[in-house]
Formats: structure tokens, sequence, C-alpha cells
């Protein structure tokens, strides 16, 4: 097979000094360039490796300008992963990434991401899992050699002398046996796991762990049990001060398969082995046999995958990526170990390393809302589900820059977790006047003045903000009379603490006797409400005291009064997408709350107006919200960044009057 990718190498230590060695002896792969972070290590990694003089650049944007490069592998220090394997993907190039992907989860998912953006190939590089030895163990567990897969044991640990200045101690560089070796335990268990339920993979349901965190508080061993679906449970161990034994094993309930140091069999060719026993059988050993050398075995792997657009298994594939990622996330919470860089106080940078580009054109439109200088997106991002502020930034940056300025949260989310999060990384960001944060309190049973104004002390402490931009009730309590709420809320108007206020889940009725008796009074009254409102009505309230205005009547009043509503559950909970379905009823709240005959009718309106647009029912639900008579904000909680990139097609679809009807059973 002639030479296919011409690699270039991001890095220049000792990983990279071994995949560059191995390129020659791949099939499809040559090396035609180095980056690195002076000219003297440039010169000397491409004398040592053959790298053309024009291809050796002092600086890794000079190799990622370079022409002739096909494919980066980057072989940076983990904190480095996610920043250089998206400005390689965003100059067009495919990206070969050393393991950890990531840090953590939010940054694989924003490589990913990235990827699929610039349309380029991903992959993460464990070299074991390309190996012909990983085939035959896939092979042999899918054949049921042993029998049903029952319990997996796997290690990978080193003893090495503590020095706080070597990266594997060092904190800001992502040290400790977790992220550096404890990964291929985890991705050897992850993968035995789902071939044993005829999957490519499997993710565990539950981690637990335990392990020793050293001076520079990074773990020094640790192990974890995971817990997979099929009553597997796996053991997995790391070190960096310990010698393990490094034996991966699985147990079945007809025999066991023994492989002996897994993680990095014949780097340079020749033979690896594993042993089988059977049940009542001698053990067999078995023995994999290739002249070609471990880290070209991966490159062509990487080939394959840059061809077909998928790695070819057991290689790691992009959910497989992610989903180990989460897996190590978790094994380090169990244990306590959080690197000081993703710390909840923690100056986090945006993850391609360059300052926050706010849309020059934005592509969410924009509204006014009465009382509030400032205009906001007509899209808010819901805060309320993301654990990390490493998680946040990733989300929220991408919000930003999508064109999105506005954010919903609230003092009882997360017990103000969430607050903190958004309000630190707003901080970190210098972006306070340029956002527009919905802050939410007075939540049953503490919804009357004097808790009001307690918890909107705290969030705004919370939040490390002078001022609210939209203050909302979170519930209304009508054993109080309005005006008592519109008399407090005024008060911290003319403090200068609030801009705008309203109420969610308050009913309309008691919206009109709020501003009624502002108006007498010469006082603002409620700017906006916050109800459920989607093409879906709501059955059952989602939480007790939740109310919804997506009925005729409260439409026409909303229209009438030219109050805004920002829309929470706007795409009904998923409602619109594959999780629904009259046979579909796993989901309990997603029943109760919005299965009916005519919900379902219009599901199946709005998925087939989406056909006819080329767009999906998900789409057309969100545009339905927005394309109300009145003005009409959506309240939209992703979880991911796909969950947010696949909402915007929904602010390009303009629905008629007659298509607005037509949806929602009115003709």
């Amino acid at each position: 097979m002639g030479v296919t990718l011409a690699w270039g190498v991001l890095g220049a230590g000792r990983i990279a000094g071994a995949f560059a060695k191995a390129l020659s002896h791949s099939d499809t792969g040559k090396l035609v360039a180095v980056g690195s972070r002076s000219k003297e290590t440039a010169e000397k990694f491409g004398s040592e490796h053959n790298v053309p003089a024009k291809g050796r650049h002092a600086t890794y944007e000079a190799l990622l300008a370079d022409p002739d490069v096909q494919a980066v592998y980057v072989a940076t220090p983990h904190p480095l992963h996610a920043q250089w394997t998206i400005r390689a993907l965003e100059a067009g190039k495919h990206v070969l990434c050393e393991k950890p992907i990531g840090m953590n989860y939010a940054e694989a998912m924003a490589m990913y991401e990235a990827a699929r953006q610039n349309k380029r190939f991903l992959m993460e590089a464990f070299m074991y899992r390309c190996h012909p030895l990983m085939h035959k163990l896939v092979e042999l567990l899918r054949e049921k050699a042993i029998g049903d897969v029952r319990h997996i044991q796997a290690n990978f640990g080193f003893g090495a002398g503590f020095d706080a200045n070597s990266r594997i101690f060092n904190n800001a560089l992502g040290g400790g046996g977790i992220l550096d070796v404890g990964c291929y335990p985890v991705s050897f268990a992850r993968l035995v796991a789902g071939v044993a339920q005829g999957k490519e993979f499997a993710d565990p349901f539950h981690v637990s762990g335990a392990g020793s965190l050293g001076p520079t508080g990074v773990d020094h061993y640790a192990f974890a049990t995971l817990k997979f679906p099929g009553d597997i449970v796996a053991q997995v161990g790391t070190a960096v001060t310990v010698s393990l034994d490094n034996t991966a094993r699985i147990y079945g309930s007809s025999g066991t398969i023994t492989v002996p140091w897994p993680w990095i069999p014949a780097r340079e060719g020749g033979e690896a082995k594993l042993t089988l026993h059977q049940s009542g059988k001698d053990p067999q050993e078995i023995t994999v046999t290739t002249d070609k050398w471990l880290y070209g075995i991966e490159a062509d792997a990487f080939a394959q995958g840059v061809a077909t657009g998928k790695s070819p298994h057991p290689a790691m594939s992009e959910q497989d990526s992610l989903g180990n990622n989460r897996t190590l996330d978790q094994w380090r919470a169990a244990i306590g170990l959080l690197y000081d860089q993703e710390k909840p106080t923690a100056n986090i940078p945006t993850i391609h390393g360059r300052p926050l580009h706010f849309a020059s054109r934005s592509t969410i439109p924009m509204a006014s809302i009465p009382n509030l200088p400032k205009q906001a997106s007509r899209l808010f991002f819901g805060c309320d589900n993301q654990a990390t502020l490493a998680y946040g930034s990733v989300v929220w940056d991408d919000f930003i820059e999508r064109g999105g300025n506005a954010f919903d949260t609230a003092h009882i989310y997360w017990g103000g977790h969430q607050e903190r999060l958004l309000g630190q990384w707003i901080k970190n960001r210098g972006i306070r006047e340029k956002v527009v944060v919905i802050t939410k309190g007075a939540h049953t049973p503490e919804c009357n003045p004097k808790a009001l104004l307690e918890q909107f002390n705290v969030s705004l402490d919370r939040l490390q903000f002078d001022y609210a931009d939209l203050y909302i009730m979170h519930r209304d309590n009508l054993d109080i009379p309005a005006s008592e709420f519109v008399d407090v809320l005024n008060q911290l108007k003319n403090q200068g603490r609030v801009r705008a206020f309203g109420g969610s889940n308050w009913s309309l009725p008691r919206v009109q006797q709020a501003n009624e008796y502002a108006a007498k009074k010469g006082l603002q009254g409620f700017s906006v409400v916050s109800n459920n409102f989607s093409l879906a009505e709501m059955v059952d309230p989602v939480w007790a005291g939740c109310i919804h205005c997506s009925d005729a009547a409260s439409r026409a009043w909303l229209t009438q009064h030219k109050i805004a509503n920002l829309a929470w559950s706007s795409q009904a909970r998923g409602f619109f997408t594959d999780r629904a379905g009259p046979d579909k009823r796993e989901d309990a709240e997603l029943v109760r709350c919005w299965y009916s005959e005519a919900n379902f009718k219009r599901r199946d309106r709005a998925i087939e107006l989406a056909k006819k647009k080329g767009c999906t029912a998900i789409n057309i639900a969100l545009a339905y919200v927005l394309a109300q008579p009145f003005e009409s904000f959506a309240l939209i909680g992703p979880r991911t960044l796909e969950e947010t990139r696949t909402s915007m097609p929904g602010l390009d679809i303009k629905l008629t009057p007659d298509e607005l009807k037509w949806l929602n059973l009115e003709v």
C-alpha cells in the first residue's frame, strides 16, 4: 500500500519520537514535519527522524500552517491536547491525539465537536487497541470462548521516585496515574464489557474508587470498581509510585483469558500472547505475530478512519473516547482528585486558547425586554445541569460564540452550585455587561417577601454581581397579595439592584393583578412571565406548582397585554425527539407530562412539516415558540455541544400564521 497521509508531529518528546520512528514501518504514513517550542529542539528531532529541513518548525503554529501536512499527531502534555487538537482541526488537518484525549469529558466533547464542524477526522491514540492481539481478544469474546463475562481485572502502574517537578507529579500538567496510564485499564474494561454484550464497548453505570493523593494533589495510586450492564464487574488499578502486576484477566462463566502486559504489545513487531483457559481443558497459549511496529499499526488504523470516517474497531471511536473520559472523570471524583485548573474558582481559559469571541453578526436573534437596558438573545441557556466549571466553561463559551448572551439560573439549582459556577465563568471572561442573566428565587415554600430578599442577596453573592438583569420569582403564593411582591421588587429596583422582574409559574390573572396595582401606584410592573410554553401542551405539571400558557386563551392574553414569555421546557423536554412515541414508555416523566392524543397529533404534524423544510421535528417545535405574535423567548437546557448545535436550525425556520394554526390543530 502506498503512502496516503503526510504527517506532522506536534511536540518533540519521548512519545512523539516513538510515533515518528514507527511511521517508516507503517503502510500509509510518511513523516514530513515536526512542530516544537524552539528551533533547537525542532532541528534535533528532525535530524533524529529524517524530517525534511523545511518541515522543522520552531512553533506549533508553523506546523499547522505547513501545507504539506495532512495529519497531525498531538503529543503535548495533557492540558494542551484540547487547544492544539482544535487548532489543528481548524487548520484543516486530521488529528491523532495522544491519550487521554482531553483532561476531562468536557474537553473531549469540544474536540470532537470541532472535528465535526471542520469536517476532519479525529481519533484518540490508544495504540494497543489497534494491535492484532486486541483483534484476537475480541474474536474470542464474540465466540463466547469463556462463556459469559463476569469479571475483569486490569492494572497499569509503575513505581517512580517522587519528584514534584516531574510531569508525572505536576498538577498543572495533569499528572498522576489515572490520566497518564489508568486510562488504559479503563478502556480495556469498557471494550471487554461491550464486546461481551455484542457491542463495540460499554459504559459503566456505577463507578466507585479509592486512592492516595500526594503532596502536589495528584494521584499516586488509585483503584476503582466499575459496574456494567449484564452483571459485569471490573476492577481497575493505576499507580505512578507502585509497581503493579500489569496483567489483564477476564473471568467468564466457563473459563478465563489472561493477557500479560497488554498495553505495549510488541512495540517493534514480533510476538504478543494471551492465554485461554477453558473449563475442563488445559490452558492454551495463543500467539499473535506481526512484523509491523505498534505505532505504525496505529497510524494505519488512523488512515483507515480518515478514508471511511470511522475508527476501525477496536480502535477508539468518538463515543468510545467520550465514554472513557466520562469514566475517568467519575474515577477522579471518587477519590477527590480535581486539578487546580479545574476548580470552581479557577480562571479556566477558553478551550481553543483564544479570547472569547462574541459573534459580530449574531446567529441568534436579539430582542428587547421592557425595563431591561440590554437586549437578550431569543434563546436563554438554562444553567441547571453543569456539574463543573470546566464543563460549564465549554458549553457557555460555545453559546456565546454562536451568538447567544442570555442565561437562566436560580437560587434553588443544585443548592447554589450553578449560580457560583456561572458567576465565576462570567468573571473569568470579563463579560458582565455583555450578558443577560435571569436570577430566580422565592421558590415554594420560601415564597414570601422576606425570603425573597434573603435569597436575592445570597444569589447576588454567589454570582458575584452588583445587580440582577432580570429577577424572576420562581413560584407564586396565593396567600400573599400580589401587591406585596410588587412592592418588594420595586424596593430592589429603586436600590439599583434589579433592572427588570417578573414571575415564573404565575397565572396570567395574577400577573394582571400585579401590573394593575403597579400602574395605579406608579410603580414598575412585571416585564415578563416565565411559564411553560411549547407546541405540546403540558398534560400534568412537571413539578408541583408549575403552570403552562400554551393554550389559546393564554396566547391571546400575552398578545393583548404585550408581555414577553420566557418559555421553559420550550421543546417539551424531548417529546419531539425519538425518545417519545405512543409505544415508548420508558421515560415515566415524559409519559406523565406530555403524552396525550392531541400532543401526538401535534408531534406527527411537526414531523411532517420538518420533512418538507429539511429539518427535524425538534427544530419545528423551537420555531413554533419563537414565531408567536407576542414576544417569546425560549429557555433551552443543552447538556452537550451537540444538543446546542442541533437546536440552532430552529432559528432559521420561519413559520407562517397558517402553519402555526395547523401545527396546533386549529385547522
